[in-house]
């Protein structure tokens, strides 16, 4: 089911999002995690892609598994980074004849370990133009759906860390929507009012599409570091910061203050008719769980539109 369907039918919709386990042991540890949440009943899952080649192959396995293994709907990353065309179009062949049903277009990460990496070696030099091939591959009936891949690209509230000009970043925005993005997916972000504005300015610059709000809760101090790195640009509001230092010394109470923080976050997004949320799970299961318990939810279907 592509989610532009998913989400005219529901108010809001609740997702998750997974990373490829690198070894065995983890990948049992994270579908222990998968079955526990698969429970929520979550609109649709998401499964990231590593840059350069990490990752790849893992993330196929993990998609397929997922589909043909849950009542999960994943929709896998595929990012621009050292890819030519033919390579995205086998991708995008296994995933169609998997039943996969959409895909999470992005720009991508360089590659850390690769030295001699050129991006102007890449087919696609943006988000947009790997939109506009996953667009063409629809038309070619390939896929067993009609309408081919459902598509969403990724958004930035605090702005794109390699895009300093914000009316710069709306118009990449644009291009990317014109070229046939059904969604937008943003990055985590910690201030609502990051969100509200982004918002806004998206329908100022008439990108009309759904918005799905990024959400990761804290739970650990070197946690908040490796997503300081990983989300560049990752603004943390000085109330939260207030809340960290004070329980500091105290790993459980650093966790209840993230988790608190990310369910007032997801409160307030309801209230302010987000079209879905999208919880970044970082592979574990409790701190989703308890963010569900908190909001007073089963599982995502309680949300359905009236």
């Amino acid at each position: 089911m592509h989610i532009r369907d998913i989400l005219a039918e529901h108010q809001t919709t609740l997702s998750f999002e997974f990373f490829p386990p690198k070894t065995e042991k983890d990948s049992e540890v994270l579908f222990e995690n998968i079955s526990s949440l698969e429970t929520l009943q979550p609109s649709f899952v998401s499964v990231t892609y590593g840059a350069g080649g990490s990752t790849r192959e893992m993330t196929h396995d993990l998609v397929v598994r997922l589909k043909s293994t849950t009542e999960l709907d994943p929709v896998p990353h595929l990012t621009c980074v050292c890819h030519q065309e033919e390579e995205v179009q086998g991708i995008l062949e296994k995933y169609a004849l998997s039943g996969v049903s959409n895909i999470l277009a992005l720009g991508g990460d360089p590659p850390k370990d690769l030295v001699n990496y050129v991006k102007a070696d890449d087919a696609f030099q943006n988000a947009a133009d790997l939109v506009r091939f996953i667009k063409k591959f629809n038309d070619s009936g390939i896929h067993p759906d009609k309408r081919g891949f459902g598509i969403g690209v990724a958004g930035f509230p605090e702005g794109h860390p390699a895009t300093p000009n914000r009316l710069d970043e709306m118009d990449f925005l644009k291009r990317k929507v014109d070229e046939g993005a059904d969604y937008i997916c943003t990055q985590l972000f910690f201030d609502n009012r990051d969100f509200y504005d982004y918002r806004e300015r998206c329908e100022l610059a008439g990108i009309h599409i759904p918005i799905i709000a990024g959400i990761m809760p804290v739970t650990s101090l070197p946690s908040m570091k490796r997503m300081a790195q990983l989300a560049l640009g990752a603004r943390y509001p000085a109330r939260l910061m207030k809340s960290l230092q004070r329980c500091q010394d105290d790993p459980a109470a650093v966790r209840n203050v993230g988790i608190h923080w990310a369910t007032e976050q997801c409160r307030d997004l309801f209230d302010h008719g987000v079209s879905g949320i999208h919880l970044y799970t970082l592979n574990k299961s409790d701190a989703t769980r308890q963010i569900y318990q908190s909001l007073g939810l089963r599982d995502s279907t309680v949300v359905r539109k009236r």
